[in-house]
Order: C-alpha cells, then sequence, then structure tokens
C-alpha cells in the first residue's frame, strides 16, 4: 500500500497547486452587480470566445445587444442562444468584417440608422499569430483586423457615443502589447521580413497606443476608453500558435492546459468590470490587467508615437486627422484578395 501513497501525494500536490496557480491567474470575477437596462452595447467578435460570453454577461444585465460578427451563421445561432437562456429578446446579429474597410462602414452606418444611441462599444475581435496574409485592403492581417478595422470603427460611431454620453470604449489588447514595437515606416511588413509574433504583438500595443491618444482627443466628452488584458485564455484565438484547447486536449498535457488557463466566461470578466462598474464612470486613457488597473509597457506611454499611429491609421482607413470621414477612402495599400 506505501508504494501508492507517495504517488498520490505528489498527485494531489498537483492539483492543489494548479488549482492556486489558476485562481492567480483568472483574477476573479466581475466585483460590479450593475445593471445596464436601456443601454445598448455593440461587441465585435461576439459569437465565440469571450466576445460571446461578455455578451451573455450584458444580456443578463439587461442591455440591447448588438454582436457583430463576420460569420452570421454562427453569430445568429450564438444570438438566438443568449436570448434563449438570458430572456432578453434585444440581441442581434449583424454582420461586419473587420478585413474589410467597406464591411466595417456598412457595419457602422447601419449601426447609426438603427440605433437611438450606443452607451458602450467593445473592440473585441481578433486574429493572433496567423500566417503572412492581407486584409481586403491590402493591410497585414493582425494589424488590419485588431487594429485598423477597431480604429475606423471607433471613429465612425464618435458621434454616437457622445450623442449617448456618458459613454465607454473598451478595447482589448494584451499582455503581448509589452513585446511590441511600432515600425511607423512598415506597418504591413512590406519592406522586411514577415514575423507573425512580433506582427500579433504590434497590432496589441497599437490597441494601447489608440486607448492613449483616443482618451486625450475625447477630453470633456464623458466618453471614455480604457484597454484591458483579459488573462490567459482557452479560446479559437490560440489555433494558429499550437497553444489551442482542441491541439492540447488529446495529450498529456491536456489536464494541465484545461487547469491554468481561464475558461470564456472567466475571461470575459474584465470586459465585463470595464463595461458597467460605476466606479470606473470616469476612468479613461487607462490599461487593465484582467481586473486590476496597471500601467502598461513603456512603449504604451509613448505619446509621440500614439499621435503618429493616429495619423498613419487615419491615412490608411480614409479618415482625416482629427478622425472625420475624407471624401476619399482610397488607402496606400494595394487591394488584394482576404486569404
Amino acid at each position: 500500500m506505501n508504494k501508492y501513497i507517495l504517488p498520490a501525494s505528489i498527485c494531489g500536490t498537483f492539483v492543489g497547486v494548479s488549482v492556486l496557480l489558476k485562481d492567480y491567474l483568472t483574477g476573479g470575477t466581475c466585483p460590479s452587480k450593475a445593471k445596464i437596462g436601456g443601454k445598448t452595447v455593440v461587441i465585435t467578435g461576439a459569437n465565440t470566445g469571450i466576445g460571446k460570453e461578455t455578451a451573455r454577461e450584458l444580456a443578463l444585465r439587461g442591455g440591447r445587444i448588438i454582436m457583430g460578427c463576420r460569420d452570421m451563421e454562427k453569430c445568429e445561432a450564438a444570438a438566438k442562444e443568449i436570448r434563449r437562456e438570458s430572456l432578453n429578446h434585444h440581441v442581434y446579429a449583424r454582420h461586419v468584417d473587420l478585413a474589410s474597410v467597406k464591411s466595417v462602414r456598412e457595419f457602422a452606418n447601419r449601426i447609426k440608422e438603427e440605433e437611438d444611441r450606443v452607451d458602450i462599444l467593445i473592440n473585441n475581435a481578433a486574429v493572433m499569430r496567423c500566417p503572412d496574409w492581407k486584409t481586403e485592403d491590402g493591410f497585414d492581417m493582425q494589424f488590419g483586423v485588431n487594429h485598423l478595422g477597431h480604429f475606423l470603427l471607433t471613429n465612425l460611431l464618435l458621434d454616437k457615443l457622445k450623442s449617448s454620453a456618458p459613454s465607454r470604449i473598451i478595447n482589448l489588447s494584451s499582455l503581448a502589447h509589452a513585446m511590441g514595437e511600432i515600425d511607423l515606416d512598415d506597418l504591413n511588413w512590406e519592406r522586411k521580413k514577415f514575423d507573425t509574433k512580433q506582427a500579433y504583438c504590434q497590432s496589441k500595443l497599437a490597441n494601447v497606443l489608440f486607448t492613449r491618444e483616443l482618451a486625450r482627443r475625447l477630453q470633456g466628452t464623458s466618453v471614455t476608453v480604457n484597454a484591458l488584458h483579459p488573462g490567459v485564455v482557452a479560446t479559437d484565438l490560440g489555433r494558429h500558435t499550437g497553444m489551442h484547447q482542441s491541439q492540447f486536449s488529446s495529450t498529456i498535457l491536456g489536464p494541465l492546459f484545461y487547469l491554468l488557463v481561464k475558461t470564456p466566461k472567466q475571461g470575459a470578466q474584465a470586459s465585463v468590470y470595464l463595461a458597467v462598474a460605476e466606479e470606473l464612470g470616469g476612468v479613461t486613457g487607462r490599461y487593465f490587467d484582467v481586473l486590476k488597473e496597471k500601467e502598461p509597457a513603456p512603449r504604451a506611454l509613448d505619446d509621440k508615437v500614439a499621435q503618429r499611429l493616429w495619423e498613419a491609421s487615419a491615412r490608411l482607413v480614409g479618415l482625416d486627422q482629427d478622425g472625420l470621414v475624407s471624401s476619399t477612402t482610397s488607402t496606400t495599400q494595394p487591394a488584394v484578395t482576404t486569404v
């Protein structure tokens, strides 16, 4: 019998440490119980993962939810599921492809035409570590989807957000922003050798810099904007990295993977917190590591780079430097077919 005691002890210790580590990594649940009845929420990438769970939680809190997704079949199914579970019939599926300037404009125009107000905009959708793909407009896929698509959408909805103030904008970034570097001379990886990891890190740093510059431009409007790192979450986002739930589930590392990473519901808590917490009503231009405000990496605090990135982004998506739609919408990149 004694020969089984040591392995059992080791196993028990391993499980205990894993649970404690998971608790540390997950960072808890949204402490606010605030309801948002009468408020309209726009969430990108809301048919799966963190976005879907954020939509579900905010629907349960009474919000009118606009789910912006590329795959309408999955989006309709997710919206139907959330309506059924939340008993909230004001959950809607809308098409938007963040890899297309045209699609983002069409989505924004529909929201402006159909919605009386936009109280909360959650820029959630993302791609991670994908191959050297280009968007419909010729941008690097990760920079185009993770930053430029949301940059354009946010600017197009600013008048609606301002008229609905106090309102909030939430940008999902990542701890990976700390390893990012903004190459203003080659944002779309046309001159240097493509590095999918660095492309992702650049896009996540862009999210934080965009948040900082937008907060500066929105001073006095009662529209706040904050960025967040949701933690390490088991979603489809990591399908190009090898760090993906389905890739681990059939290996010996499967149990460890599930013990240490967050579920999508846990990963959504930071987004929900920034969207509803009453104590954050006047907080803007900040970065949150899950539920705690923290200072981002030094590169994310460079106001000159943030301003230059804004100017470059505006040119690429066809906005003037004040964020207003220009008379022309041509980009500096040749149009290519999205992979």
